[in-house]
């Protein structure tokens, strides 16, 4: 699953430039009165196969209906990563109304750019976030106490593991010993030394900022009961639990468990890997090939599945600042994420549309795909990246620091967890 990154200030004047043809309205038109025009507007969406299929028949749908306020959708314009291309669309000021797949980590940048409007604008919009996200919402919300993004779409990660090669470990596959720590790692030597599989679990162990969301961060929700790297502007992570975490997957590395090299594939696809942590998405691409369970991820005491929380993966809507028709631009994003359209990407794509009680809204869905359904429950319990300034800046640190000490020993874990705090810390006070 590609994951992305941000843009450097000269890739994104490049693209600024390729972009130039790209509108969503100019710069001529006053915020207030944008917040009430309505016409024609422009929305991107994910390349994903299947959310480019619910992209065309949720515009469509719109189109029928509103044919004096035409949709024109197209796929994020290719680049290094779909960041690098919308944070120079918004330097150039030709984004379009809304993004279908803005990175809540992002959404920093892109407010500090001036390209986000607020959507507690509209009237009954705060409502609107809140009655659907439900308590969730508040993890989104910007340190101004406003919402800039629209949660919309999540992909709670879990421990998926590959039940043939439990199998042949002589592991019991249908209920294997995950839950502690105690008992993932006894699981993973026995699947090691059986020779079942070259490693137990093959996270990335590249220097992205992103990584720690595939390893450290959803352990790091189970261990603390839903906590996020930072809060209230102090870093969380170098709390006891915390270094517990670290611990535990220093102890995979450190037994060649888990491998400190770069797999140019799919590790797990392949067999070369007997776990992974991967959202529902995995389900499609592994349905065919792969005789599957999944688990929650670990804890150091063992939590039960229904409090154990994780990283939610999300993708959420935002509306940008080059809009001029924003009254119709908020019209169609209440469309695309009210229940019938929620319903439909969830059909579609297999991603949780982030509603409370989820399995609820959609019993029969759930009924007739059972095999989503475990991760429908644990959508209720997630953690997101913190809505902080300079948040990429800070999960960069924290890889540096996490890789440096934890996947290949060159420093002490907890002093250098202790000492990546101090500089998060200083990091999250900025504006």
């Amino acid at each position: 699953m590609k994951r992305t990154t941000l843009a450097t200030t000269s890739a994104a004047a490049l693209a600024a430039t390729l972009l130039a043809a790209t509108a969503c309205g100019g710069g001529d038109t006053t915020n207030s009165d944008a917040a009430t025009a309505r016409g024609p507007i422009k929305v991107w969406y994910s390349n994903n196969e299947q959310e480019v299929a619910w992209g065309k028949q949720m515009v469509a749908a719109w189109n029928s209906a509103h044919p004096k306020e035409k949709v024109t959708a197209q796929q994020i314009p290719e680049g290094k990563s779909s960041e690098e291309v919308i944070g120079a669309a918004i330097t150039a000021g030709n984004a379009p109304c809304l993004i279908f797949n803005t990175a809540p980590a992002a959404v920093p940048q892109f407010q500090k750019q001036g390209g986000l409007v607020p959507l507690d604008d509209f009237d009954g919009a705060t409502d609107y976030i809140e009655e659907r996200t439900g308590d969730r919402a508040e993890q989104y919300r910007s340190p101004d106490g406003k919402y800039y993004q629209l949660p919309w779409k999540s992909n709670p990660v879990m421990i998926f593991y590959n039940k043939e090669i439990f199998a042949k470990a002589g592991i019991d596959a249908d209920d294997p010993p995950l839950q502690t720590y105690d008992e993932f790692l006894q699981t993973a030597r026995t699947i090691v030394k059986s020779g079942a599989a070259d490693y137990a679990i093959w996270p990335s162990p590249t220097a992205e900022f992103f990584q720690p969301w595939f390893d450290f961060y959803p352990l790091f929700a189970a261990e603390t009961g839903g906590e996020q790297l930072v809060e209230d502007g102090e870093a969380t992570f170098a709390s006891d639990e915390g270094k517990q975490v670290a611990a535990f997957w220093k102890s995979l590395y450190d037994e060649k468990l888990a491998s400190q090299e770069t797999y140019n594939g799919d590790s797990f696809g392949e067999g070369k890997a007997a776990m992974a942590i991967v959202g529902p998405w995995a389900i499609a691409s592994y349905k065919d090939s792969i005789d599957w369970g999944v688990a929650p991820v670990p804890t150091s005491g063992g939590t039960s599945p229904e409090d154990t929380y994780t990283f939610a993966d999300a993708k959420n809507v935002a509306m940008y600042s080059a809009c001029k028709n924003r009254g119709t631009a908020w019209d169609l994003l209440k469309f695309a994420t009210a229940e019938e359209q929620d319903g439909k990407l969830l059909e579609m794509t297999g991603q949780m549309p982030m509603r409370s009680d989820l399995s609820e809204v959609y019993p029969d869905y759930f009924a007739a795909h059972e095999e989503y359904a475990t991760f429908a429950a644990q959508a209720d319990r997630t953690v997101e990246v913190p809505n902080v300034a300079n948040s990429i800046e800070i999960w960069q640190a924290f890889r540096d620091a996490y890789s440096r000490s934890v996947i290949f020993g060159k420093q002490p874990v907890d002093a250098e967890l202790d000492q990546v705090a101090t500089k998060i810390d200083g990091l999250a006070g900025q504006s």
